[in-house]
């Protein structure tokens, strides 16, 4: 594979769909899909495409009536074959040059950027996303893929750039190796872009990996497993294994051949991962890494000198964007007291004007991605009427599918369930402070520590916000969703994860191991 001049890295522009012209290709895109609807997808196992009798059966949230797709599902005897198929792949993946693994991911990149309603309108369909929530989605994997293969050459590099101190007679130098085998357990909620992220970035750092994708959106997975296939990608290197996180979820993160595990998901199973990659397996000779995103309980404070009309659509934007399932999503607003009636009045207000309907035809909300999200997110409703006034929504929406009315409670405790437990769905919880430095002090009484807003026009109580709201992404009067690859390394404290910065410059590291040499003549 030649090497070729890179430009340097910059952000996939997003398409405008109040353009009509806009509109009408993703309504193409969304037809050529529904032409796929109910293909069966195989496992890929080294160089071999697997069809099984046992079939994850993935359904359209928004109409349970549509199967998207029936994908093959693996148990223990093939993710065992999968190992073995990565653990081949890896004596000759890792001695290819970073700069020629870089180019199979510039090369999805092109593809993915040629064909971004394709994938976006897969998206539409199986994870119930709009039209600008899968393109931002889209274009969001693409940077990833044009980032990571630019750090994996700057990482390669790093001798050159870095010099380590040359003491007399000795050649002193640093390189970053793979580190092995690694197992990928993207979220449903970011099917592509999370997706490609952690599995772009474990490979072009010289692994080989296995990836097993949410049962609800393996799908969307399986389209990027076939794109790198597409470029070349050598048979072995990315190997794809749906399944149950409980049969072969917990086999391959207790295997002792794996060598670190990437997980995006909820608290409680990244906990259990990290329990079980702690064990010592018989025959294991090192400690697994875990790399780790584990969701939020993120929120936005208001202070009296803010924007207010800003601070309410912001507040809206980031409870109400994908229903909520981002572990971004703003459930929380702080208010201070002398605007909080205010600052209410105008966030009502603008969740009164969101449509719900079929993401096919572009409504701003959609489904919740399932059953038992959905159950989920109801029983949260009605803890939410004992613990504060419901303003707006409250139940359940029409339509075919797992449907829920945009929620919002006021005068909510700060000790509240509703303040404190990830929902992950359409409810904003809504409570008052005295101060900004209560406001700010309730928005840190969390176990989590993700994203989180300021609003003020303070200079110095921005710069203490800065300093003293705890989280890993914090954002100064703007949305606290929507962190951008290379503008806002994302990751998160406490139990959000490992904080480990996706879309960063050390993110890469995870997924390496650095080796020091000195050679004296």
């Amino acid at each position: 594979m030649t090497t070729i001049a890179i430009p340097p890295f910059k952000n996939e522009p997003f398409i405008d769909f109040t353009q009509p012209q806009s509109a009408k290709a993703m309504e193409e895109a969304i037809a050529k899909a529904k032409a796929d609807l109910g293909r069966e997808y195989p496992l890929h196992i080294g160089p071999e495409k697997r069809f099984t009798d046992d079939k994850i059966v993935s359904v359209n949230p928004g109409d349970l009536d549509m199967v998207v797709g029936y994908v093959s599902k693996a148990d223990r005897e093939l993710a065992e074959e999968a190992m073995q198929a990565a653990l081949a792949a890896f004596e000759s993946w890792k001695k290819v040059p970073a700069a020629e693994r870089a180019q199979y991911l510039l090369r999805a990149a092109k593809l993915m950027r040629e064909r971004k309603l394709e994938f976006s309108a897969v998206m539409v369909l199986e994870a119930g996303k709009n039209y600008a929530e899968a393109d931002v989605e889209t274009a969001e994997a693409i940077d990833f893929l044009e980032f990571y293969a630019r750090e994996m050459i700057r990482l390669d590099s790093i001798n050159e750039t870095m010099p380590l101190v040359q003491l007399a007679g000795e050649t002193n130098r640093l390189r970053y190796i793979p580190l092995g085998v690694g197992i990928i357990i993207p979220p449903w909620n970011f099917p592509n872009a999370i997706c490609v992220g952690m599995t772009a970035a474990a490979i072009v750092a010289g692994n080989t990996v296995l990836l097993k994708p949410a049962s609800t959106t393996p799908v969307m997975a399986h389209k990027f497993v076939e794109l790198m296939e597409e470029v070349g990608l050598p048979a072995g290197v990315l190997n794809f294994v749906p399944g149950s996180g409980a049969e072969i979820g917990d086999y391959l993160t207790s295997h002792p051949k794996t060598r670190f595990i990437s997980f995006t998901g909820s608290k409680d199973v990244g906990l259990h991962i990290s329990e079980l990659a702690a064990k010592t397996a018989e025959g294991q000779i090192w400690i697994k890494r875990l790399v780790a995103e584990m969701g939020g309980k993120d929120g936005i404070v208001v202070d009296e000198t803010a924007d207010l009309d800003a601070a309410a659509q912001a507040i809206v934007t980031s409870a109400f964007g994908f229903q909520g399932q981002k572990c971004s999503a703003g459930s929380r607003a702080i208010i201070v007291e002398s605007v909080y009636d205010a600052a209410v009045e105008k966030i009502i207000r603008l969740t009164n004007k969101l449509q719900i309907g079929l993401p096919e035809r572009n409504f701003p909300i959609g489904p919740v991605i399932d059953k038992s999200s959905y159950e989920k997110i109801m029983g949260y409703i009605e803890i939410g009427k004992t613990e504060g006034k419901l303003l707006t929504g409250g139940g359940k929406a029409g339509g075919n599918g797992y449907y829920i009315q945009p929620t919002v409670f006021a005068d909510v405790d700060a000790k509240a369930r509703i303040m404190k437990e990830e929902i992950f769905g359409p409810v904003l919880a809504i409570c008052k402070a005295k101060d900004y430095r209560e406001a700010i002090a309730v928005y840190n009484d969390t176990e989590y520590g993700l994203t989180g807003s300021f609003f003020s026009q303070d200079d110095e109580r921005i710069a203490e916000a800065l300093e003293t709201m705890h989280c890993g992404n914090l954002y100064i009067n703007r949305k606290c969703t929507g962190a951008m690859v290379g503008a806002h390394p994302f990751g998160g404290f406490n139990m959000s994860g490992t904080d480990s910065k996706a879309g960063g410059y050390d993110y890469l590291l995870l997924f390496t191991q650095a080796k020091a040499t000195s050679v004296r003549k």
